[in-house]
């Protein structure tokens, strides 16, 4: 596994659960407001040093009873052929995982439900339908065959193998008000969604590290518009 980094603590990302963070290198969306040109652009992960996976699980070993999770996030996990061989050695040192995807790959999730190597998971959506392709810039086939899969993810996700969220890192310049509550309408009902503010950090556009984000009252606002929809519904 090309393993791109490592956070060996996170309290915020796996729910009530002590975790670390394993970051895969690679993805097949090229959103320019993403945070981790290094885990996404081939030019930077080029100069990235790569973890050993060996090196990966003895830090496992190692925590072990101190550590319960590992969220396994990107890049993109699932364009890894070997991520299910991934999560079963997770899994055999004895941890729960949690998968952060971008929902492309169906396929992957259906068979990492089937064999219970996941435990939560983290669904982006990035934009509605009629937006998508453009939104993300998916290489390797058109915007109705993306589509398909996106929906196919979110109908696996609602079907209840798992525990999830969806979740939307709302960027100016790429959403407004009405397309969140697009969004909102497409994935209702759903268990949990978050609306992430967005950070202008380093991004793969460096236009967007100067993009201001939406203020908490604009955000509370969007969240309002949509809360009737949801059970649960939270501002990130």
């Amino acid at each position: 596994m090309k393993i791109g980094g490592l956070q060996k603590l996170t309290l915020i990302d796996y729910p009530n659960t002590l975790a670390c963070t394993v970051f895969l290198s690679g993805c097949n969306f090229r959103c320019p407001w993403c945070y981790s040109p290094e885990l996404v652009l081939p030019k930077f992960i080029a100069q990235q040093p790569e973890i050993k996976e060996s090196e990966f699980f003895d830090f496992l070993k190692s925590k072990k009873g101190l550590l319960d999770g590992v969220v396994i996030c990107g890049g993109e996990p699932t364009i890894h052929t070997e991520l299910p061989l991934f999560c079963s050695k997770i899994k055999n040192a004895g941890y729960k995982i949690k998968l952060d995807t971008n929902g492309s790959s169906p396929e992957m999730l259906e068979n990492l439900f089937k064999l219970k190597l996941v435990d939560y998971v983290a669904m982006d959506i990035k934009a509605p339908k009629e937006k998508y392709i453009d939104t993300v810039g998916f290489e390797g086939s058109s915007g109705y065959y993306l589509i398909d899969k996106i929906e196919k993810s979110i109908a696996l996700l609602k079907n209840g193998a798992v525990a999830y969220e969806f979740r939307t890192t709302v960027v100016p310049g790429v959403h407004t008000k009405e397309d969140i509550v697009k969004i909102a309408h497409w994935i209702r009902p759903a268990e949990k969604y978050f609306l992430q503010k967005f950070r202008p950090e380093k991004t793969i556009d460096p236009e967007f590290e100067e993009t201001k984000p939406f203020d908490e009252e604009e955000m509370f606002q969007i969240r309002e518009c949509i809360a009737p929809l949801f059970d649960t519904i939270f501002l990130r």
